[in-house]
């Protein structure tokens, strides 16, 4: 059934559209999480292998500046009232801050092993997962932990809820979603998985908050109720799948895998539709969608595919 609508859907105009390439020079190794700085509007990536974070101005697709000899630089987040570039680090568990503009060092924070994700917290604040099981909460001015809270195993994404402060966090290892309250260090649910295993990529839904949960064993893409975690809507997906983004304005989903695709799917109530598969690189497992400038950024490790660079995939009007 997948294939045949995938095979209709190539006849019609094609959800995403690659617009260009922007070249990482010198970039080898593999490539994690990326941010968007909407006040200096620059794209912020990670780049875990080569030890480096490089910094694109997207509307000009070049390079303009980057950040050497960091120790496995994995999350990195842009927090607004420091102005200043936040960058999770694998290798030494540190969490490092640089000004936006000049990406001079400014400190930074020893949290523990394995640094890992990093999302928007309420008021400002950053969240981050890290070790064998934690979320710190960051006050980004102060430089310093505000909050903690224990997890069974490694948090993956994890997503917040601005109303309530509840955060749900997928955990692989450990076969479940949790839903923490960073503000009191405590864990208010746990939502088993199931018969899917390997919940990486996480999206929250608007209006209604309905959780999207990329899933690689096997390779699906499900729906869960944000209240109680019950599975409502899945469908088959592209394998590898990291990174997860809902495209309000279309009412789309995109799920990006490291097989060398990223899955279209729409949601139609309580049903999942997959509407296309389209084609990057082997290894492209990790994206950013910015509602701002309307774009899908696809980050592609060096390899059979060329040299490592970002692919910018417009959507269709």
């Amino acid at each position: 059934m997948l294939g045949m609508m995938l095979a209709g859907s190539a006849q019609a105009a094609a959800p995403l559209v690659q617009e260009r390439t922007v070249a990482l020079p010198h970039v080898a190794g593999r490539i994690d999480h990326l941010a968007y700085d909407a006040r200096h509007r620059h794209l912020l990536i990670a780049e875990r292998g080569n030890g480096s974070l490089d910094v694109v101005d997207p509307g000009r697709g070049t390079v303009t500046g980057r950040i050497d000899g960091l120790p496995a630089p994995q999350g990195v987040a842009y927090a607004q009232a420091a102005d200043a570039i936040v960058v999770a680090n694998g290798g030494d568990g540190a969490l490092r801050f640089f000004h936006a503009d000049t990406l001079a060092p400014l400190g930074q924070i020893a949290l523990g092993a394995d640094a890992d994700d990093i999302a928007s917290g309420p008021d400002g604040t950053l969240v981050v997962g890290y070790g064998d099981g934690a979320l710190a909460m960051i006050d980004p001015a102060a430089r310093r932990v505000t909050a903690t809270v224990a997890l069974p195993a490694h948090p993956e994404a994890f997503r917040i809820d601005p109303a309530t402060g509840r955060t749900f966090v997928n955990l692989p290892e450990a076969g479940r979603v949790d839903v923490a309250d960073l503000r009191r260090g405590s864990i208010l649910a746990v939502w088993p998985t199931q018969g899917l295993r390997d919940n990486f990529p996480m999206a929250r839904l608007a209006p209604d908050g309905v959780l999207a949960i990329g899933f690689r064993r096997p390779a699906r893409v499900a729906l869960l109720d944000a209240a109680d975690g019950r599975i409502i809507a899945e469908a088959p997906s592209c394998a590898d799948s990291d990174d997860l983004f809902e495209d309000r304005r279309r009412g789309l989903l995109y799920l990006i895998c490291g097989a060398g695709a990223v899955d279209v799917l729409r949601r139609d109530g309580n049903a999942l539709v997959p509407l296309a598969r389209i084609a990057t690189a082997p290894g492209a497992r990790t994206a950013l969608f910015v509602p701002e400038l309307d774009r899908l950024f696809v980050a592609v490790p060096a390899g059979s595919a060329g040299e490592a660079a970002i692919r910018v995939l417009r959507p269709a009007p």
